[in-house]
This record gives structure tokens, sequence and C-alpha cells, in this order.
């Protein structure tokens, strides 16, 4: 008689329904287990899909940095609304008067001093212009006095009129050159640093404004806040009043040489050209023939009797 069970090789044996009664012979069936170990490859996975866990790690910065973003956009927006409630004359505005006037003098300044050095940039690009004309011209009537002997005398006089000229033209034009460039430092660069500190100056104060109270809960808070900011400016204050002194020396001590500088060249190439003129003139007196001492014209000898 045979059980039901499992032998060694792991194969079933089921006992005929006829055993020991029709003397039918045993069913030896065999049932193959087979156990599916492999794992699927790695192109025939699909993604998982689902919600993405945010670790606390992660989560930190990212409500940190919200948090900033939204600081800064509450802060500049009360600042936004205290200068424009200013400028339209509705909201109080706490300055140094003193402050406040030297500021505008500065920026006064600065506008002025800019309009002179674009007018002395188009000054030293037109004598730029002037001084090429005149070279070229007094290479012309050099090359005429060469090729009119009767005009020898008069082409060349002119000729190096325009020459001299032309290398005055130069110097004057290197004079404005350097005046301007000293002038666009002046203006470009240190009063533009102080104006950086005007801008930090003007960002405390309209911050200094705000009543903290109203806008965060706890009243302590308010006051380090308020007290802090007060700081800012003050120190904001204090760096531009010691700038704004430090910019009035500098600025006459540089305007004063600048200024005589060009004064000078002005006047030097002014009197160097009128002598030059003068001479020229004298030249030429002493170099053309006297009224009367010239040959006459082929018209008159023509006309007079044989």
């Amino acid at each position: 008689m045979m059980v039901e069970g499992e032998n060694q090789r792991g194969e079933t044996l089921i006992p005929s329904e006829g055993e020991g009664s029709g003397g039918q012979e045993a069913i030896h069936m065999k049932e193959s287990v087979v156990e599916d170990n492999t794992e699927p490859d790695e192109g025939s996975r699909k993604p998982t899909t689902g919600p993405v866990v945010v670790t606390g790690n992660q989560k930190m910065p990212a409500i940190e940095k919200l948090e900033q973003v939204r600081k800064w956009s509450i802060t500049t927006y009360k600042c936004t609304k205290q200068v424009l409630s200013e400028k339209m004359g509705r909201g109080s505005r706490t300055v140094d008067p003193e402050l406040e006037a030297r500021i505008d003098i500065l920026r006064d300044d600065r506008r002025r001093y800019d309009h002179v050095t674009c007018l002395a940039q188009t000054l030293a690009t037109q004598l730029a212009q002037v001084t090429q004309t005149q070279r070229t011209l007094g290479d012309a009537f050099t090359e005429l006095s060469l090729k009119t002997p009767p005009l020898h005398v008069e082409f060349g006089l002119n000729g190096d009129t325009q020459r001299f000229l032309s290398k005055s033209g130069e110097v004057m034009v290197s004079a404005v050159n350097s005046f301007t460039s000293d002038m666009n430092t002046l203006v470009n660069k240190t009063i533009e640093d102080t104006m950086v500190n005007v801008k930090h100056y003007e960002t405390d104060r309209v911050r200094c404004v705000h009543r903290y109270t109203a806008t965060l809960p706890k009243l302590e808070q308010a006051q380090r806040t308020f007290q802090n900011q007060r700081e800012k400016y003050e120190k904001s204050r204090n760096d531009l009043s010691v700038k704004l002194k430090l910019l009035e020396e500098n600025k006459v001590k540089v305007l004063q040489h600048q200024l005589v500088l060009f004064h000078g060249a002005i006047a030097s190439n002014s009197t160097s050209n009128h002598q030059h003129l003068e001479l020229s003139l004298q030249q030429a007196s002493t170099k053309l023939p006297m009224p009367g001492t010239e040959p006459p014209s082929w018209l008159e000898e023509s006309s007079s009797p044989q």
C-alpha cells in the first residue's frame, strides 16, 4: 500500500482508486514543483509611482528659504510703500536736514560736472577733426608750392602755418583729453562711490521708519528689531557724513588743479598761435615783392606800344 506523500526527489505519490479492491495497478504520477526564484530584467521593470516623501533634512532648508523670501518680500513692500508715501506727502519723513541738504548739493554737482565732461569730450573730438583737416591742408599747400614756382612763397607760408596749427591742436587735444579723463574719474568713480553710501543711508532710513509692533507678535522682538535697524541707520549716516567731507576736500583739490591746467592749455595754445600768425605775416611781407616791382602782366605787355 502506497501512502500519499513525497519521496526524496520531491515527487508526489498518489494511490490509485482501486488499490486493494480491483487489483488495478497504481498509477504513479509525478508532479513537478517549480519555484521561480529568478528576478525580472532591469529593462522589464516598471517604475514605481507614488507620493515623494521629503525627509526632515531636505525639508528644513526649503522651509528656511521660503521664510527668507517671505520676510524679504514683506520688507521690500513696506520700504516701497514708505518711499511712495513720502513722495506723495502722506507719510512722515525722518531725516537729518543738514545731511539731506549736502546730498542734494552732491547730486546737483554731479549732474553739472557730468554736463561739463560731455562738453569737453565734444570739444576734444571737434579739435581732433580740425587738427586733422589742418594737417591735410598744410600738406596740400606744400605740394602746390613745389608744383607752382610763381606761388612758391605764398603756398609755402600757408603750408607752414597750417602744419604749425595742427601740431598746436594736437597738444590742445591732449590737454582736453586729460581734463575729461580726470573729470570722468571724479564723476563716475569718486562721486559714484559716495552715492553708494547715499543709497545705503536711504535704505536704512526708510527701514528705520517702520513700526514693527504692528507686524511682529511680540513687543520685545519688535523693540529689538527696531533698535538694530536704528543702529544701522546711525552707522550709515555717520559713514556718509565722513564720506561727504572727504569728497568735498578731494573734489576741490582735483578741480582746482584741472581747471588751472585747462586754462593754461587754452591760453598757451591761443598765444602761441597768435604769435606764429604775426610772425608769418612779417615773413610774408619781407618775402613778397613790393607793390610796383612786379613784372608787367601779359595783357600789359601786349597792349604797350612797340
